[in-house]
């Protein structure tokens, strides 16, 4: 609505001063009204980090203007960006961004438009200084900020999609309070801290008006760590040289206290988030010092109220499935129970076997007879201990002994079968097995493990195959293929390697540890 200029004010003190006067053609009443806000919300200002206002008027035309102090310099996060700032300068330069918003809501005032762009650096004595700029769609709390008539059309968004509040997308901002500029500046620490915002500038960009609504409102943005750790190794390193360290250590300092922070200035239900800009700052200084922060992460009962609202019917066929996996399981240790008896029984039997078998060394035929029949307890024997290892091996998550062990009771061609329910009811496990692995981003087409049981590699429609630690459910490597789809993933004999097919027609060989290709394989187009 309006544009600045660079001035110079001669009387009664001579220094250049920023002059803002509306656009000619919109002095409307709604535009002039909204003008007049933003000069007295500035005007009631008193705090180093945002820039005052000098005087104000109109010109002889009668559009109205006023000046400020002028600010010279670029936006927060180009700044840090340029200068290479580390975690913690970044954090100590929020800190700052927190303290002037804390000061604006005590003059009863809310932002609505904390952005990068609206938080400029400018150097005092080659200190870096934060100055807030632009309250254009500021909004005044128990007071008037101007004698005409300011509304908000229905259905009109006031703010910047990217780094907007649930409340703000509502259809009317009757309901919008403090906690909206504290959404904001957690965006705003998100994009310092990983170098984007929560959600996609492009899919927003691209969105129609109520996509972009539903998206603010309802999706749930990643954590900071795991935005950070499903990067491409080129952006990766991009970000964190900008943070003078390196991937793997800028994901594992955003872990924890930082993604506590971070989330919880973004809970969608404001009743969750900070109270105040100053407690928000305070969490700050607390986490470089090492001292216990006020976030913590959500409960394990409201994230799943969380998903069950987001996701009912699904919700409805997984307690299906749950409830026959509990009744598996029920018959499950009512087995391992009769298998644990069953093992004591073949011990003691075995025991007495022996014993017949010395007795009747005299009696060739009575000697052969039991000699089956203590071989036959004993492979009896060792099926119960093994049943009951197997199942342990499941419970500690060692596959492959978890396999070794059931597939020693596979019945060789000739051999009775010693196989009962307990087998069968084990070997299923895999497959009715449920875990979740992040960082995939679309549909996941084929998993498989290594020959060890230590890895599992996952591949998709996001062209990347991803392999994760069993044990510990986190990614151990990420590969851009360059496929475009990939249809097949392979692990070879020996675990160190691992093959990719894709729709490019092409098969590629992997080394494990460091992600590089070893070998590329060229096949007919669409039959790799």
């Amino acid at each position: 609505m309006g544009v600045v200029y660079m001035a110079e004010q001669r009387e009664p003190v001579r220094r250049k001063v920023a002059l803002k006067v509306i656009k000619p053609g919109m002095d409307t009443r709604q535009v002039v009204s909204r003008f007049e806000a933003e000069r007295q919300a500035l005007a009631l200002m008193d705090h180093p980090n945002i820039a005052k206002v000098l005087d104000g008027g109109a010109t002889e035309s009668g559009r109205p203007y006023f000046v400020m102090e002028l600010v010279h310099g670029i936006p927060l996060t180009e700044y840090c960006d340029q200068n290479q700032l580390t975690t913690r300068q970044r954090l100590e330069l929020f800190v700052q961004v927190c303290q002037a918003v804390q000061h604006a809501h005590q003059k009863e005032i809310i932002h609505r438009d904390i952005k990068p762009s609206n938080v400029m650096i400018t150097l005092h004595d080659h200190l870096a200084v934060p100055k807030i700029i632009d309250f254009g769609i500021a909004k005044a709390t128990n007071q008037q900020l101007t004698e005409k008539t300011l509304f908000t059309g229905y259905g009109q968004m006031m703010g910047t999609p990217l780094y907007m509040s649930p409340e703000q997308a509502q259809l009317s901002g009757l309901d919008v309070d403090t906690r909206t500029d504290i959404y904001s500046l957690g965006v705003l620490l998100y994009e310092l801290l990983t170098g984007s915002t929560p959600f996609d500038s492009e899919r927003i960009r691209e969105a129609d008006f109520d996509e972009v609504r539903r998206m603010i409102r309802e999706m749930e943005p990643p954590r900071p760590s795991a935005r950070l750790s499903t990067l491409a190794a080129g952006a990766a390193g991009t970000i964190s040289a900008r943070r003078k360290t390196d991937p793997a250590g800028l994901c594992h300092s955003m872990r924890g206290e930082l993604d506590w922070i971070v989330m919880k200035a973004l809970e969608k239900d404001r009743t969750r988030r900070y109270e105040t800009a100053s407690d928000f700052a305070q969490d700050i200084p607390r986490y470089l010092a090492d001292e216990p922060v006020q976030a913590c992460p959500p409960s394990t009962a409201y994230r799943l109220r969380k998903f069950v609202r987001r996701n009912r019917p699904k919700v409805l066929a997984g307690a299906t499935v749950v409830c026959g996996l509990v009744t598996l399981l029920i018959f499950g240790i009512i087995l391992f129970a009769i298998a644990f008896r069953r093992e004591k029984t073949l011990r003691h039997a075995a025991q007495q076997s022996a014993q017949q078998a010395v007795q009747s060394q005299q009696l060739p035929e009575q000697s052969q007879q039991r000699a089956e029949q203590s071989e036959l307890e004993a492979r009896r024997m060792a099926y119960a201990s093994d049943i009951m290892l197997a199942s342990r091996a499941w419970r500690d998550g060692d596959l492959r002994q978890f396999v070794e062990l059931l597939d020693r009771h596979r019945p060789k061609k000739g051999e009775p079968d010693p196989r009962g329910f307990e087998w069968y009811y084990l070997r299923q496990l895999p497959r009715v097995s449920h875990f979740e692995f992040e960082g995939h981003e679309g549909a996941v087409y084929f998993t498989c493990c290594s020959p060890d049981g230590r890895w599992l590699a996952t591949a998709g429609e996001d062209g990347t195959v991803r392999v994760y630690d069993v044990a510990t459910r986190q990614i151990h490597t990420t590969i851009e293929t360059g496929h475009g789809e990939v249809n097949g993933v392979a692990f070879s004999p020996d675990g160190h390697t691992i093959a990719s097919a894709g729709d490019d027609g092409t098969v590629t060989i992997w080394d494990l540890e460091t992600g590089r290709p070893v070998r590329k394989l060229e096949a007919y187009p669409g039959e790799a």
